[in-house]
């Protein structure tokens, strides 16, 4: 809390909050002028509230003036002014303004962002969706009518969809994000199966992943396979459906990872299972390890940082600015599922708590 004092004798408007943002602020810091009443006044759209509140010298006996509380009143907070009831004299001029700034805590995505940047991301992620759709309608169009082509030569890998795919996804985030490879040349070579896996933040990893321009076969949920172009496309390029909660389906879905592995293709796997909320790495299932090490497949490690900024898990109408870096480590080959998940595991997060 910062107290300035003022020349001029006017009214003050000194904390500016936007709508809903008061509800986290826990208490006011507490004033202290020699027990000089101070008028504390709340505009909203709905009128122009004033709360009388003395605010004694010591902090022993001064009660905190709450904002919570008035906040859970009037939500649609326009802006709150604090100013003097009586002369205040020795140190301090009549008029203050007390301004106060709300520090956000948390993951990337909270409530912390000024309400032009909020809309502005809105913005933004609306356009996202009408360019990715855009490209989408034509690119599949492409991808339907060599499909014939690529079942009768290229029935496994399906370079020629991925590299559409690949085309997809550039067009879709360049106007939005930039993306930083590191560790190219660890990747194995386009025609060695191998099984990828990363760190899952956001909707957006996908879209950075696909710009890899590798075959692999991502798992889906069978629900997205319905969705009008995108799920359609997703049928063509091989994409592997899991009914999650289904022990059934989950064995199936690695059956056919090692199918494809034994036949040349590569799979990709978000060992986390779902996406990540505060950005922290989650526990590995180890279903792709198993996969690794029953087809000595090697399994290479793919570090994700700046998705979950961009485009937070929940939050899928925005898309923030930002940048991506993609970091591809050396791959991992053994016999051990666990030992390979271990491994894997403490690869990523050795890259990620750095960023």
């Amino acid at each position: 809390m910062e107290v300035t004092p003022l020349s001029s004798p006017s009214p003050i408007h000194g904390l500016h909050l936007r709508h809903k943002e008061a509800r986290f602020l826990a208490v006011a810091s507490t004033l202290y002028f020699d027990g000089i009443p101070f008028i504390l006044q709340l505009r909203t759209h709905r009128g122009t509230t004033t709360y009388k509140h003395p605010i004694l010298r010591t902090s022993h006996n001064a009660p905190q003036c709450s904002l919570r509380a008035i906040s859970k009143k009037h939500e649609n907070v326009a802006w709150l002014s604090v100013s003097p009831k009586l002369h205040v004299q020795n140190k301090f001029p009549r008029d203050v303004v007390v301004r106060s700034e709300l520090t956000a805590a948390g993951s990337a995505g909270d409530g912390y962002f000024l309400p032009e940047l909020k809309v502005e991301s809105k913005v933004r992620g609306v356009c996202f969706y009408v360019v990715t759709a855009f490209c989408a309608i034509f690119l599949f169009m492409m991808m339907l009518v060599g499909h014939p082509s690529v079942l009768l030569f290229d029935r496994y890998r399906r370079k020629f969809h991925h590299f559409i795919a690949k085309v997809w996804a550039t067009l879709t985030v360049a106007p939005f994000y930039k993306i930083k490879f590191e560790g190219l040349e660890n990747l194995p070579p386009p025609d060695t199966p191998a099984v990828y896996v990363s760190n899952h933040q956001s909707f957006l990893d996908i879209y950075t992943l696909l710009t890899l321009g590798r075959s692999f076969k991502f798992i889906s949920k069978t629900g997205i396979f319905l969705f009008p172009i995108i799920g359609w496309a997703m049928f063509l390029l091989g994409i592997i459906p899991l009914k999650r909660m289904d022990s059934r389906s989950q064995l199936d879905c690695l059956k056919r990872c090692m199918d494809l592995i034994k036949k040349g293709a590569s799979v990709f796997f978000f060992p986390e299972g779902t996406r990540s909320k505060d950005g922290r790495l989650g526990t590995f299932k180890k279903g792709a390890f198993s996969v690794a090490a029953k087809t000595n497949a090697p399994v290479v490690p793919i570090t994700l940082i700046g998705t979950g900024q961009i485009m937070p898990a929940g939050k899928e109408g925005i898309v923030n600015i930002g940048s991506v870096k993609v970091v591809i480590h050396k791959p991992i080959v053994g016999k051990d599922p666990d030992m390979l998940c271990k491994e894997a595991r403490k690869t990523i997060a050795s890259v990620l708590t750095q960023s």
